[in-house]
């Protein structure tokens, strides 16, 4: 698929989304609206996920264009997921500990349409520094250093919140705390939680450090996790055999590439990412969600590979192509168009080279 053909079925996956906004003037953009119905999904359109993928897409389209106007919408789409996921469900304030001057001392809601239950609302470490990724990258595209110290402001406000202290001295994460996040909900942890932590974290301090704002400033949080993700429990760094999980980790991974943690999940992450990908050949359309393929996707177009396992990201798209718009699930469009975006032409990294 040559790169015009790819920009331009990006941009339609997005719009699907995101509304009409290819033809939008520079002042348009500005006051532009995000369709709330769907819109990304979740409770009243936004659902914190699929939004992050979408603030670095409109990065992504800022630079395979040039076009400022994507810039201006994704400043735009982060304003309207700080008005709406940090608030409560109700919109009639902040989160508890937020004000409007730090909007995200309350840390921000997952957007799930119940407020309780087994899948109600609460808010998920690992959406959280995707956000703060989000945060981190459009600071460096549109050099303003207000979005990642609003990235090093949900770090810190979240961190604690996540760490449960065992009884053997020793600490823990969990994966899902309650909107307020004064109560765990989930207590287990997430797979590679610890790991992506490490990696957002360090990137949102080094980033700091290069705008020449602050030496140091997640560095407790940094070691904490480094301590979680390495020192107690090296089996964490495996990947799983989950098309998103394994995706995610090689994502998180590319981040810090050169560390040595991160070459050995790759050289464990990848043999599973292609096994995963040959496998979908066997499998009905009906028995398989696409955003959690877009995931293994998006995981191995972070790194080099070979032809053959570009062949068989190549065969997976050329399949959700077909099959993409008759997925059953309305609920799931949303996150699926952007997750096969984001598959199309992987983001984030060209900003990743200014500090190279």
């Amino acid at each position: 698929m040559s790169k015009p053909d790819k920009i331009t079925r990006f941009t339609e996956a997005m719009k699907t989304v995101y509304g009409p906004f290819d033809q939008l003037s520079p002042d348009d953009a500005k006051a532009w609206t995000f369709p709330d119905d769907p819109g990304a999904g979740g409770y009243h359109g936004r659902y914190l996920w699929t939004d992050a993928f979408g603030v670095v897409n409109f990065i992504t389209l800022f630079k395979e264009t040039g076009n400022a106007v994507y810039l201006t919408l994704a400043k735009r789409l982060v304003q309207t997921v700080h008005d709406v996921l940090g608030r409560t469900r109700d919109g009639s304030k902040r989160l508890d500990g937020a004000t409007d001057e730090e909007p995200l001392r309350g840390g921000l809601r997952i957007g799930k349409m119940d407020a309780r239950g087994s899948d109600g609302d609460g808010q998920y470490h690992h959406y959280l520094t995707l956000w703060m990724f989000a945060l981190n990258r459009l600071s460096i595209a549109a050099d303003e250093v207000q979005y990642n110290d609003l990235g090093i402001q949900l770090a810190r406000a979240i961190h604690a919140r996540f760490m449960v202290h065992c009884l053997s001295g020793g600490m823990k994460m969990v994966w899902k705390i309650s909107m307020d996040m004064k109560t765990v909900l989930v207590p287990s942890e997430g797979h590679l939680d610890a790991a992506t932590g490490y990696a957002v974290y360090k990137l949102l301090q080094d980033t700091a450090a290069r705008q020449g704002h602050r030496e140091h400033v997640l560095q407790k949080e940094v070691d904490d996790y480094w301590d979680l993700m390495v020192k107690k429990r090296k089996g964490s760094l495996s990947p799983g055999t989950d098309y998103l999980d394994v995706g995610m980790g090689l994502w998180a991974a590319h981040l810090w590439k050169h560390e040595r943690w991160a070459e050995r999940f790759c050289d464990r992450a990848l043999p599973v990412a292609g096994e995963l990908l040959s496998s979908t050949r066997m499998r009905a359309e009906g028995a398989r969600l696409a955003f959690r393929e877009f995931g293994t996707v998006l995981g191995v177009g972070c790194w080099d590979v070979g032809e053959g396992l570009r062949a068989r990201v190549d065969g997976l798209m050329a399949f959700w192509e077909r099959w993409l718009d008759d997925e059953a699930e309305e609920e799931l469009k949303p996150i699926s168009r952007v997750m096969y975006a984001s598959g199309l032409i992987v983001g984030g990294e060209f900003f990743l080279k200014t500090f190279g």
